[in-house]
């Protein structure tokens, strides 16, 4: 049991104790905001093996402790952050992270102490063979990218509440699928890079750091330094440089494009940031290297 999360999340925060004793208990701050999907609202969710689902968006405390529950417990991250205690574990749960709990088993999860907010959606899987593949993984955490997805699809399914039932059923059987996939062996830290970076360069209009690189590779700063080395040659923050530089070439192209537009579809509030950064990185500025492809 949690053998994969000491690869996969941050370091137990020593304050916190694995636990031996528990009992029952639910507690949400008035912040809080959550939206059920239950099988009374949305009957062909008991159709496809679900029991319950939800969309939560969590502040200024949240807990939830059970000593044993008949359905599995899936929880999905998409920002801020949780914390979840087991008899085993005390685990940070990350964005894009997902925590798999098999029925009657303890565990406790509540707002991460050194967040503000904690946005997820939950799943209660009923104890049916249809979803043995992924129960029999254990109870861990695991990279998991499609928490937008998931969260998106739920969202629907919510606004159709007394819609319709042929669209419910869509949206339940692409979450269905979206759940079958989870393994129980995660991704290497290399093809988590590789995939990460893959979505970066489809994004480079975001504010990426590498702080969030590696929060989102589930890797601590050294780690995904060494890992990028290997696969790239450099740095991070390097790659992330080489990828807006790469696709600043093709986009002056383009002459209807001015400068301060291409930089800041690059991420580059200021366009003289822009200017020195690619500048340094071919020997002349994007005015100049446009002219000499014109020429």
């Amino acid at each position: 049991m949690f053998q994969l999360s000491k690869k996969l999340c941050k370091s137990v925060i020593s304050q916190y104790e694995p636990k031996s004793q528990w009992r029952d208990r639910v507690f949400l701050s008035e912040e809080c905001k959550e939206r059920f999907l239950t099988t009374s609202d949305i009957p062909e969710l008991a159709e496809s093996g679900y029991f319950m689902a939800g969309l939560a968006e969590l502040e200024n405390g949240y807990e939830v402790e059970r000593e044993g529950v008949g359905v599995h417990t899936l929880l999905m991250t998409l920002e801020g952050g949780g914390l979840l205690t087991t008899a085993n574990s005390v685990i940070e749960l990350l964005p894009y992270s997902l925590i798999l709990l098999p029925a009657k088993m303890p565990f406790r999860f509540e707002l991460h102490p050194q967040q503000t907010r904690w946005k997820m959606a939950w799943v209660l899987l009923d104890n049916v063979p249809k979803w043995r593949d992924i129960v029999s993984i254990g109870q861990t955490v695991l990279p998991f990218q499609a928490s937008e997805q998931v969260w998106s699809l739920m969202n629907l399914l919510h606004l159709e509440v007394g819609g319709r039932p042929s669209y419910r059923r869509l949206l339940i059987s692409e979450m269905s699928r979206i759940l079958a996939g989870i393994q129980a062996k995660p991704f290497s830290s290399s093809i988590r890079v590789q995939t990460l970076f893959n979505d970066i360069e489809s994004q480079l209009h975001l504010n990426w750091r590498v702080e969030l690189i590696a929060q989102r590779c589930f890797l601590s700063k050294e780690q995904l330094n060494r890992v990028c080395k290997s696969l790239y040659g450099v740095s991070p923050r390097s790659r992330l440089i080489q990828l807006r530089m790469e696709k600043a070439v093709d986009l002056l192209k383009y002459e209807d494009w001015t400068v301060s537009m291409i930089a800041r579809r690059l991420g580059y509030q200021d366009p003289h940031n822009f200017t020195h950064r690619f500048s340094k990185h071919f020997g002349c500025s994007p005015r100049e290297y446009r002219k000499r492809m014109q020429a």
